[in-house]
């Protein structure tokens, strides 16, 4: 019997011998009740994952989307790779997402039951189970599992898989003695250790759920790994869903419909993702009874996600994609680009289209902007004539200034009207180019073959034509270049600064805006390239028909 259930009994633990009034006391209202720990002392071994997978006797699973194995050892999901998701571009090894136990970087799911009953063996994390009829996982043909404790109590795991990511585990028990039990369904998610993440404040990666609790509302939970190394968190749920999230990866548990939980995230020598219903199963005197739970793991395709929430009723199950606090602003922008994107089968066209979209929808604000700039540019002879006239009176050039705007019905902030709405877009499509897996190794034309990657080439190198590879900062490449030579002929369309340290500043603007978007995905300076030659063609065409008349 393994440490783990012993736990969980001690905290579960009743008088040996209940009687039946203590049972249906202990159904109605289980207090203390915590989802299976797993041994602190479990030594994981330098070991492949090769090596892993051979330690036991495995079901294989298949679909058209994933593919992997079922260890026997503990009945858990802890092999899976995605067929259609590569871990390069253009190479041939697939992502893999789940890793036995034993290895280093083990990643798994496991589900079973719990009982108060400390002399009540239930299966556990090093139970042998055996297979009955099919021994292939398919989405035409389940497989079933069974484990006989000395008891007599039979427990069953049906497990079955869709043609895209959704596991469903029906487990059962089936009460061969003349006794009533309780038995407490659980699943958790266990991963060893830390892994490699990006690490960004926009993007959230680690343990997460949804959780609609007693009182009726519903909440997004996000900690980090960090967080729960320093503090463990539960939370008592009516409904919802709990996992851990990688930026293009999810894995998740759902509970049954209709069932009382608690949720945990914890720390014990590896990171827990777990839940186990508050409500007890009771299971009578030779009763059956069961009780069945899904496993989502997928790669986070927006409309698979969707198609899963919709199918399911899972509230906010689209969550899982980090759209951030901007949900309103970024999950249009993610429709709009996959319009186009089946529209025009091109990634980057696609980002193309959203941009002239955008300015089309700002062209209003965009166009009392520029008509402001325009005038303000055209009285720079005269604002320099009343600077040379009261050049020794400040306040006289304030006062002159005031009246020759009001005089001209011009706003001097009006400019950085469309800055405004701007920046959130701007914001919003780097966040979609960021957290979606849409445009993972989407080409846009030439050698731009990845729109969510920064551009590979480098001025530093004059752009592959000498036989080395610059240094990351030193990778400036032809869309960075082109977007700061664009930031440069904008400067040239806007009124300049009277202050010539200021003039100084805005020069040198272009230059550095180009170094710090270097970095960035190519998708979005494909974006704000696109964005610079409409803007700049719109403030042209306003400065063409602009007139003031001055005195």
């Amino acid at each position: 019997m393994s440490s783990a259930v012993i736990v969980l009994w001690s905290l579960f633990f009743v008088p040996e011998k209940p009687t039946k009034k203590q049972l249906l006391a202990e159904k109605q209202k289980v207090e203390n009740t915590e989802a299976p720990a797993i041994e602190k002392t479990e030594i994981v071994k330098e070991i492949s994952r090769d090596q892993a997978l051979e330690e036991s006797e495995r079901i294989l699973f298949e679909n058209e989307n994933i593919k992997g194995s079922i260890s026997l050892t503990g009945g858990q999901i802890d092999d899976l790779e995605f067929k259609k998701f590569k871990k390069k571009q253009g190479g041939e090894e697939n992502v893999v997402l789940l890793n036995p136990r034993k290895s280093k970087d083990g990643y798994y799911v496991e589900t079973g039951w719990a009982i108060s009953n400390k002399n009540i063996d239930v299966p556990n994390s090093k139970s042998i189970w055996t297979i009955k009829g099919n021994k292939k996982l398919t989405p035409f043909a389940p497989v079933k599992l069974i484990w006989l404790n000395n008891q007599n109590i039979i427990f069953e795991k049906e497990i079955s898989i869709d043609d895209k990511y959704l596991f469903t585990i029906k487990q059962t028990v089936k009460n061969n003695t003349d006794k009533i039990y309780n038995f407490y369904p659980y699943g958790q998610i266990v991963r060893n250790e830390i892994p490699e993440i990006t690490n960004f404040f926009i993007l959230h990666e680690g343990p997460l759920g949804v959780f609609t609790t007693p009182d009726g509302n519903t909440e997004l939970i996000e900690k980090d790994y960090d967080d729960i190394q320093d503090k463990s968190f539960t939370i008592n749920a009516d409904a919802g869903f709990l996992g851990i999230t990688d930026k293009f990866w999810i894995t998740s548990i759902i509970p049954q419909e209709n069932s009382k939980f608690r949720a945990n995230f914890d720390f014990k020598n590896k990171f827990l993702t777990n839940f186990i219903e508050t409500e007890a199963t009771e299971i009578g005197a030779n009763e059956t009874k069961s009780n069945e739970i899904k496993i989502l793991l997928a790669a986070k395709e927006v409309r698979v996600i969707d198609e899963y929430a919709n199918q399911l009723k899972i509230e906010k199950l689209d969550l899982i994609i980090d759209w951030g606090i901007l949900y309103f602003l970024t999950r249009p922008m993610w429709s709009a680009l996959d319009f186009f994107y089946q529209l025009l089968g091109n990634y980057g066209l696609a980002i193309i289209a959203v941009t002239i979209c955008t300015r089309i929808l700002l062209f209003p604000l965009a166009q009392l902007s520029f008509k402001s700039m325009s005038r303000m540019k055209l009285l720079t002879p005269e604002i320099e004539r009343i600077k040379n006239l009261h050049k020794d009176d400040k306040k006289k050039i304030q006062v002159e200034m005031m009246e020759l705007y009001r005089r001209e019905k011009i706003n001097p902030m009006s400019g950085c009207l469309p800055l405004i709405p701007m920046i959130f877009l701007f914001f919003c499509l780097y966040k979609v180019l960021f957290v979606t897996i849409d445009s993972r190794f989407k080409p846009f034309y030439g050698y731009l073959t990845d729109l969510s990657s920064r551009d590979p080439s480098s001025l530093f190198n004059l752009f592959g034509l000498i036989n080395w590879t610059p240094p990351d900062f030193l990778l400036i490449g032809w869309l960075p270049l082109f977007f700061g030579l664009s930031m440069w002929a904008q400067q040239k369309l806007n009124p300049p600064p009277s202050d010539p340290m200021q003039k100084k500043l805005f020069a040198f603007f272009p230059v550095l805006l180009t170094v710090i978007l270097a970095p960035f995905p190519s998708g979005l300076l494909l974006y704000w390239c696109t964005n610079n030659i409409l803007q700049m063609g719109q403030q042209y065409l306003v400065l063409r028909m602009t007139k003031v008349k001055t005195t």
